[in-house]
């Protein structure tokens, strides 16, 4: 079949499919379940745990959790014990450790709870199958370490690594093939030396020195409040586009790269603003809706749902979380989105830009800081201006921005996000704040020693529209609350009521190192505002309200021109934020070189002591690799298509033209038309396969790149390749116009985006 003829196919295929449907769960009566009924019924609980240990070995877990104790063996033999038969009645056969390594996705490797037992008697061995599964079985795996990203720091010579349970992570069961399932232990993973090599073990780290630093100066500035712990929470608002996987199996460049390649917009996508919140389509939502029963059995709990802007494009954001739970929830929530997609003949693309020309996706992550007590420390209350509590944690995060504003552009730098930074559609790499009009003044007044605006009282705006010219026969609406600030969707780090919404994180990319960066930046500055206020109080008992204001008004000076209220994606901004001396980052390979300089790595690897300088250098490598190895993939993915399909394609009409212009003049027949179509239609030719052969000559240059700086190979990349992936990118896309459709071999958007 030609392209033209499996696009049509497709079409077919995709309008008369037999729609998917499930069960949803009932009680006994026949009655639905109540959602929170449903809730975590795969996961291995505290509360299920406590119930199938002795007290004693629960309470002896408590404490290692809590890491006043290491985990005995007794201990972990039980555990092991318990959760092999909890999830063995669920009809779980095989465990795997489950892991994040620098990929930015998980990985696993199943093993079966299947062992034998060999008793040799006088008439020879005898075999006996039992199900088993030891407390060391449970504590730790061997994955091979030299088979996933490195930056060098093991070789293949060089394979011993492990996996550790984290215990700060409840176990749960996965639906496995054939009715069956798979024990998934949430796990760290690290080097035979003890190197982290994923990204969850950094994070859990930057958490518990963020807590000792916060919960020190929470004591600080309150000593009666008496304050254990503090730890982050976060949200992730997850993007993502779906399309028809029969017509996503058509388009290598999705296939491989994850974004198309080449290809025009439709005449209509989103320049109606009618897809936001609108309507969802019925096979999307029957997939999202299986994706919230699967998340609601392992306890994830996603809250929303909803269209985006671009035609095919969706949200899903779950309630917040302590932070490491929330990444961990966030990665699955992604991987059941791929399988779920999958049920119902769709395809998920977390791609941060697989369409040119409409809003790409990202994922917004929602940050802030609570106690054990469950009081939010970035809650301003209804009167931020004497919260001096709230100021100061407030400024530390502004402090940090300030700080290590490039370490945050480092953390959310990938080939794949560089096509959504500025593009009009989410924050620049000009990493600012956004606060609002409330906190600005409260800010300002202090610095001056002046009495504030009167923000503090709750506004009221009344709704009535009966009796007005547009009477609509309604005599009153209820009051509603309004906010006291408006919102930013152009700034990169708002301040959003009670929580930071880091905008600027990809959606395809795991949060754990934005997450991990944002922590180490924030406990730097903790500690830098800890150590003033207690130069400040002197000799005296505890810190007085002058003691805190002159220590806040320090700091408000200091981290002004990290305040930004304005519009981020302006030029006046690019000049003002210039001047103010904010780094303006323009690629990944030039963020990736913040990674090493002296100021961050001092921050990251002595001041916090979240990484060695080994793991630093080596993430630096893995980023740069990372970097150059996609866009060569892109490159060459452009290559194959460009000559294998679309060129071929282009040739085809051309020839067809020219035998219907001969064919006419041979009878007589004016052919002016055909011969004008064709003499169009050669020139756009002739561009594509000009721009083509050098993509092919930069293409191999940049594979022979020979340097030990990955830097360099990723900078290589991104000035010789990026700019000719792009400009054959718009040759083929030129073509795409002049080609008569039924020769083009591609699904173009409009099946790709429209037909779900």
């Amino acid at each position: 079949m030609t392209g033209y003829e499996l696009r049509k196919s497709a079409l077919v295929s995709a309008a008369t499919a037999a729609k998917r449907e499930i069960q949803y769960p009932h009680k006994p009566d026949g009655k639905p379940k109540y959602s929170s009924e449903i809730f975590g019924e795969n996961v291995f609980t505290l509360k299920t745990m406590a119930k199938a240990l002795p007290k004693p070995i629960f309470a002896s877990f408590l404490k290692q959790r809590r890491g006043r104790q290491n985990l005995d063996k007794t201990t972990a033999d039980s555990i092991a014990h318990a959760v092999r038969v909890w999830a063995m009645d669920r009809g779980a056969t095989h465990y795997t450790h489950w892991f994040q390594p620098q990929t930015g996705t998980t990985a696993e490797k199943h093993d079966a709870f299947l062992s034998l037992v060999s008793n040799f008697t006088p008439g020879g061995e005898e075999v006996t199958p039992i199900d088993q599964f030891s407390g060391s079985q449970l504590l730790q795996s061997e994955p091979d370490a030299s088979s996933f990203p490195s930056g060098g720091m093991r070789s293949t010579f060089e394979a011993r690594g492990y996996t550790i349970w984290d215990t700060s992570s409840s176990m749960f069961v996965q639906t496995g093939p054939n009715g069956t399932a798979i024990l998934y232990i949430p796990s760290v993973y690290i080097s035979y030396n003890g190197d982290a090599l994923d990204e969850k073990t950094v994070l859990l780290r930057s958490n518990d020195v963020l807590s000792r630093a916060a919960t020190e100066l929470v004591n600080l500035l309150e000593p009666e409040s008496h304050v254990s712990h503090v730890y982050t929470t976060l949200g992730t608002e997850q993007e993502f586009f779906m399309v028809d996987r029969t017509m996503y199996a058509l388009r290598p460049d999705l296939k491989i790269t994850g974004r198309t390649l080449v290809g025009q917009l439709p005449p209509r996508h989103q320049q109606l603003e009618d897809h936001y919140f609108g309507r969802i389509p019925s096979r999307v939502m029957s997939a999202i809706s299986e994706l919230e029963l699967e998340c609601l059995r392992l306890g994830i709990p996603i809250k929303t749902r909803h269209n985006e802007v671009a035609p095919g494009q969706f949200e899903v954001a779950p309630i917040f979380e302590e932070a490491s739970v929330a990444v961990d929830h966030n990665l699955l929530t992604m991987d059941i989105l791929h399988k779920v997609a999958h049920r119902h003949n769709l395809r998920v693309l977390f791609h941060e830009k697989p369409f040119k020309g409409i809003n790409g996706s990202g994922k917004h992550c929602n940050w802030a800081i609570a106690t054990d007590r469950g009081e939010n420390l970035l809650d301003p209350t209804v009167r931020p201006e004497t919260n001096f509590r709230f100021i100061v944690f407030l400024l530390a995060v502004l402090r940090a921005l300030q700080e290590h504003a490039a370490l945050l552009r480092v953390a959310i730098s990938s080939s794949s996000n560089e096509h959504r930074l500025g593009a009009q559609e989410a924050p620049p790499g000009i990493i600012s704040a956004f606060l609002g009009d409330q906190l600005n003044e409260v800010l300002n007044a202090i610095e001056e020693d002046r009495p504030i605006k009167n923000f503090s009282v709750p506004q009221f705006q009344s709704i009535k529209v009966g009796g007005t010219v547009l009477d609509v026969k309604v005599s009153a609406l209820p009051h509603i609350a309004r906010d006291l600030t408006d919102r930013n969707r152009t700034s990169p780090f708002a301040f959003t009521g009670n929580k930071f919404e880091f905008r600027a994180v990809g959606s395809k990319q795991s949060p754990s190192f934005p997450v991990t960066v944002l922590n180490c930046a924030v406990t730097a500055a903790i500690r830098e505002i800890t150590a003033e206020l207690r130069a400040q109080i002197g000799s005296k008992q505890r810190a007085s309200d002058e003691d805190k204001l002159t220590v806040i008004r320090k700091y408000i000076k200091l981290t002004k021109n990290v305040r930004f209220e304005g519009d981020n994606y302006s030029e006046a901004w690019v000049k003002e934020a210039e001047r103010r001396g904010l780094p303006n980052i323009k690629s990944a390979p030039e963020a990736f070189t913040y990674l090493i300089k002296e100021k961050h790595v001092n921050m990251l690897t002595k001041e916090t002591a979240i990484f060695t300088e080994g793991e630093l250098r080596s993430r630096y490598h893995i980023l740069n690799e990372r970097y150059a190895k996609d866009i060569i993939i892109e490159a060459e993915t452009l290559k194959a298509i460009v000559g294998q399909q679309i060129l071929p394609a282009a040739f085809e009409y051309r020839k067809t033209l020219a035998e219907s212009a001969a064919s006419l003049k041979s009878v007589g027949v004016e052919a002016a038309p055909e011969i004008d179509t064709l003499k169009e239609l050669s020139p756009l030719v002739a561009c594509l396969q000009a721009e083509y052969r050098k993509l092919l000559a930069a293409v191999d240059a940049c594979i022979d790149h020979h340097s030990d700086d990955s830097n360099a190979h990723a900078m290589a990349a991104y000035t010789d390749v990026v700019p000719l992936i792009a400009s054959v990118r718009e040759a083929a896309d030129a073509l795409e116009v002049a080609v008569a459709d039924k020769f083009w071999p591609l699904p173009k958007y409009t099946e790709l985006l429209l037909t779900i």
